[in-house]
């Protein structure tokens, strides 16, 4: 279960956004869906602690990441979590194989274990990238950097894994193809996923639950496996939708009032 309660306020000078993100869910792959600006991204940061938050808590599977009331913020490397940037943030000047495996070693740990060396193999089977472990990225295509992206988000054997924008950067034919390919190894390796998007098709490939993020909070959930809605703005707390009849895209989508 992942159960997520955060305020902070974000400026740049003359600009302040408010974040006050709240939500809970046990479903394995979580979306943070809405349009651009309201605070998804902002909400990924903060789970992960690249983000500093003044309230609130982030719990994974009951363990505790961040509560400001306990004094309690552990840094991005020890929360177990891995990132799927937007626009991969993958290292030029390293192999597709050293960039999978560049969150295994450090400093003090140079060379990575036999059992490393086979996760990193089975990781550059999983994504078709075997062929290509000695490439750069830059020879890459954009499904490609993806691939790689993930499979080293992967490496770290992390118990929440964080999307950000996945498909975005892709072109229509391969978003299709590698939904496919990410149902099949969210499946496999058993990660809990929360992913940002604002594409209705991501949501729909993917997600058990969707929450609607509007002006840093979360203003509806949506179970996308049977089609039901609940809103979560304080004014209507209390408001179940029965909406068994309209389509996923439209609850996702209709105004806040209803």
């Amino acid at each position: 279960m992942i159960d997520v309660d955060l305020g902070a306020t974000v400026s740049d000078g003359a600009r302040h956004f408010v974040l006050a993100t709240r939500f809970v869910s046990d479903a394995s792959v979580i979306a943070l869906y809405g349009p651009s600006g309201g605070g998804k991204s902002l909400t990924l940061q903060a789970i992960a602690g690249l983000l500093s938050l003044q309230r609130g808590h982030v719990r994974v599977d009951g363990r505790v990441l961040f509560d400001s009331a306990q004094g309690i913020d552990l840094a991005p490397q020890r929360r177990g979590i891995g990132y799927l940037f937007q626009h991969y943030a993958l290292f030029p000047h390293l192999s597709v194989r050293d960039n999978v495996a560049f969150g295994l070693t450090n400093w003090r740990r140079r060379t990575l274990s036999r059992e490393q060396i086979a996760l990193i193999g089975e990781l550059l089977d999983t994504f078709g990238l075997t062929a290509l472990a000695d490439s750069r990225p830059v020879t890459l295509s954009g499904g490609q950097q993806q691939r790689v992206a993930m499979a080293r988000a992967l490496a770290c054997q992390p118990d929440l894994l964080l999307l950000d924008e996945p498909f975005a950067a892709l072109n229509a034919m391969l978003r299709e193809a590698l939904r496919k390919q990410l149902a099949g190894v969210f499946a496999r390796w058993k990660i809990p996923v929360v992913m940002i998007t604002h594409d209705l098709d991501d949501v729909l490939a993917l997600a058990e639950v969707a929450f609607v993020i509007e002006h840093g909070r979360v203003v509806r959930e949506v179970d996308v496996r049977n089609g039901e809605a609940r809103e979560l703005m304080p004014e209507r707390r209390a408001a179940s939708l029965n909406v068994r009849d309209r389509h996923v895209r439209d609850l996702l989508n209709m105004p806040v009032d209803g």
